[in-house]
């Protein structure tokens, strides 16, 4: 019998943007490390697949931005 490794959160699949820097920007109101917000931090565990995505590409807008005032 072959056995396939069970993935309980489909939600898994979309890895964590964290980067283990965390220091929050009080200006925008996100990490400086993984330019998540702190709602989003804290809801990430409960996110499905479609939210983190949409996280991701808040995370590609804000760090478009970041480097546009940079």
């Amino acid at each position: 019998m072959n056995a396939r490794p069970v993935r309980s959160n489909p939600a898994d699949a979309v890895p964590s943007p964290c980067v283990s820097v965390c220091a929050v920007d009080p200006a925008g109101g996100y990490c400086l490390g993984c330019y998540r917000t702190l709602d989003e931090i804290a809801a990430w565990i409960n996110f499905d697949s479609a939210e983190r995505l949409a996280v991701w590409d808040a995370i590609a807008a804000r760090r478009k931005a970041d480097d546009a005032h940079r």
